[in-house]
């Protein structure tokens, strides 16, 4: 039996979380297509051959499984609809009503791949007070270019990540900005950078003006090749953290906003040079913490994940899912969807989707 997946994203940096995902599609000999309801996301996936790029293909493809990296989805199309994240469970910023933000159910989804235990049991208890969606542990997709771990010699490489909220990220302090800045002029250290594609050009400018022998900018979302690099990581709050960790590999944090002991947290620039030659050491106890957060967050190391997520996503979709109550209204939030893709239709499936088997 041939299946029709469409893979929908918003933002370029959704792309390394899909492109594991069509390869497996493909090789298993389905359908696979790509669709983004925002420019970033469209310049992204341009140069692929397989790109719906208007809603009336859109609306004719009919997928049966839709894979959504991002936070809701069109209600109007058909298919199960497949929460694949398009991040980690942060731990960064908690809501007072929904709780950890990563949690918050927008109610246009059927089936949520979780990428691990911590994930899993978070979804489980929002899915007894909202009983319209199904939970299946799979891992994450976008890790999967990560394993094998190969251990390499052990250096000063420093890789730099950063958030785009301003209050968050360490890339709009100046301190931090001149101490890195010193640190590479000195040959102290070497720094691979990348910040995330929201960020303001006049801030991705100003750390990419730093040129010398010991600091190297990268212009790209796809992070695993520079995860595979570096020895330990400098960040702020992003989630790339948590896809660092995956390595058993320290990270530095500035000014996070909570208190990890898998983390290493500086509030000052002038401390940096002490921590980042802390965590180059790869202090024991440090280590076990990190070992114990990845065994909750994703325990995951053979690859698999898009394969899981496939396998889960068909059996999902052949199931009977009677048991399931129909989706919330959602009003506003599906008119903000029309809006967004100039398309108004009164057309809604607020029922999971079950294709029968031949």
């Amino acid at each position: 039996m041939n299946y029709k997946f469409l893979i929908y994203i918003s933002y370029s940096y959704a792309l390394p979380i899909g492109n594991p995902l069509e390869s497996e599609i493909k090789r298993r000999g389905y359908t696979v297509k790509w669709f983004s309801d925002l420019e970033d996301g469209k310049k992204a996936i341009s140069l692929k051959d397989n790109v719906i790029d208007n809603i009336t293909d859109l609306m004719g493809y009919q997928p049966d499984v839709v894979l959504a990296a991002t936070d809701d989805v069109p209600d109007f199309i058909t298919g199960i609809k497949v929460q694949i994240f398009h991040g980690f469970l942060t731990y960064k910023r908690p809501e007072r009503k929904h709780g950890e933000a990563h949690f918050r159910i927008r109610g246009f989804f059927d089936l949520y791949c979780t990428q691990g235990p911590s994930s899993t049991k978070g979804f489980l208890k929002q899915q007894k007070k909202y009983p319209h969606f199904e939970v299946i542990e799979t891992g994450w997709s976008k890790v999967d270019p990560l394993f094998p771990i190969v251990n390499k010699e052990k250096g000063n490489t420093i890789m730099i990540a950063s958030t785009f909220t301003e209050r968050l990220s360490l890339a709009y302090n100046d301190d931090v900005y001149k101490e890195i800045e010193s640190l590479s002029a000195a040959g102290i250290f070497n720094f691979i950078m990348v910040l995330h594609p929201k960020l303001p050009e006049h801030i991705i400018s100003k750390w990419r003006s730093i040129n010398n022998a010991h600091f190297k900018f990268y212009d790209t979302t796809n992070l695993i090749p520079l995860f595979k690099k570096a020895d330990i990581m400098f960040a702020d709050t992003t989630s790339a953290i948590q896809e660092f960790l995956l390595q058993i590999k320290p990270v530095v944090t500035f000014n996070h906003t909570l208190d990890h002991e898998y983390l290493i947290d500086v509030n000052n620039a002038t401390d940096l040079e002490n921590k980042f030659s802390e965590a180059l050491k790869y202090p024991k106890s440090l280590l076990a913490s990190i070992k114990e957060f990845v065994n909750e967050l994703h325990p995951y190391n053979d690859g698999n994940s898009s394969q899981r997520i496939i396998d889960a996503t068909i059996g999902f979709l052949h199931k009977d899912k009677t048991y399931l109550k129909s989706k919330p209204l959602n009003l506003i939030r599906k008119y903000k969807i029309r809006k967004r893709l100039k398309h108004f239709i009164l057309k809604s499936y607020n029922q999971a989707y079950t294709k029968p088997k031949r």
